[in-house]
């Protein structure tokens, strides 16, 4: 057996990771024993973006021999209804959620739950208005009023793109330069077509929007980390529906919503959850539109879902 080497995952589908070292060159390696991650109870002991040790067996494959600490990591819940939660995600840099007004809508629900997750792993996250060259006047005028003002509102930088026109995409080759970013969204909202339009030479595969639903198929099925020309790397993500937090404390949540928690030291009482106490400042700017309804209405929705 070799030298331990060091490397990045760059792919994971479960019993086999494919390692990138070093060198560039890509290695596919299985996990030696269990691991358990920070006491996490997690679908998968390692994810893409990992940085792990592993060393190279007799026949050519390779065998993680460590996980080394995470930076950060970005995490949802399980699909099946175990305590259990799986990390989409490990040592990033930023993320950009990508929404679409239409075809299919993404709801501000989704996008406030994975903003607040971003928040809570010390994550930066920008939000990539998607597929522009299809809006009807009207959705371009609710895309102004019900997102882009929103979330430049709350502090997220907006960027309006069309992935398959290209309008939009070099100013945001210019935010990935150098960095790892971790791209997620609803199945359909051209997740793929957006990735290919910052590296074409990926060729991802793009689906079609199902007329019943008007949702996209999943195209993604795993997450995988791809180099970018200009420096820096994506993760791609398979598609979701929901976004499922794993528990935080109900004290926490407005924490993670910077709008709200900027105002917030201005409530009469520090431990105030901004629900019926009296002289709360945060309902106070809500209702002067200081901050935004629909944030709001998340950030509630966040804290019934906990309870």
């Amino acid at each position: 057996m070799s030298n331990e080497k060091h490397g990045t995952i760059v792919r994971s589908t479960g019993s086999w990771s494919t390692v990138r070292a070093e060198d560039g060159s890509k290695l596919e390696c299985k996990l030696r024993g269990h691991f358990r991650q920070q006491g996490l109870r997690t679908t998968n002991p390692v994810a893409v973006g990992d940085h792990v040790a592993y060393s190279t067996e007799e026949d050519g494959s390779g065998i993680i021999t460590e996980i080394h600490d995470r930076k950060n990591y970005i995490i949802r819940k399980s699909v099946n209804l175990s305590k259990e939660v799986h990390v989409i995600a490990a040592n990033i840099d930023q993320a950009i959620i990508i929404a679409t007004v239409a075809q299919p809508r993404t709801s501000l629900g989704f996008i406030d739950r994975f903003l607040c997750v971003a928040e809570a792993y010390s994550i930066p996250a920008m939000v990539v208005l998607n597929k522009i060259d299809l809006h009807t006047s009207s959705e371009l005028k609710y895309l102004n009023t019900a997102y882009r003002s929103v979330y430049q509102k709350a502090g997220y930088p907006v960027f309006e793109v069309s992935s398959s026109t290209g309008e939009g995409i070099d100013i945001i080759k210019a935010q990935l330069a150098d960095k790892v970013t971790l791209v997620f969204g609803h199945s359909g909202v051209g997740k793929s077509t957006f990735l290919n339009a910052i590296q074409p030479d990926l060729e991802l595969k793009t689906g079609e929007i199902s007329d019943v639903h008007s949702k996209g198929k999943h195209t993604t099925t795993f997450a995988e980390m791809f180099e970018l020309d200009g420096g820096g790397s994506v993760i791609d993500t398979p598609g979701v529906k929901e976004f499922g937090l794993v528990k935080m404390e109900e004290s926490e949540i407005s924490h993670f919503f910077p709008d709200i928690f900027s105002v917030s030291e201005h409530c009469r009482f520090g431990n105030c959850l901004h629900r019926n106490e009296p002289g709360c400042a945060v309902k106070a700017a809500v209702e002067s539109g200081t901050i935004s309804e629909s944030r709001f209405t998340s950030y509630l929705s966040i804290l019934d879902s906990i309870e």
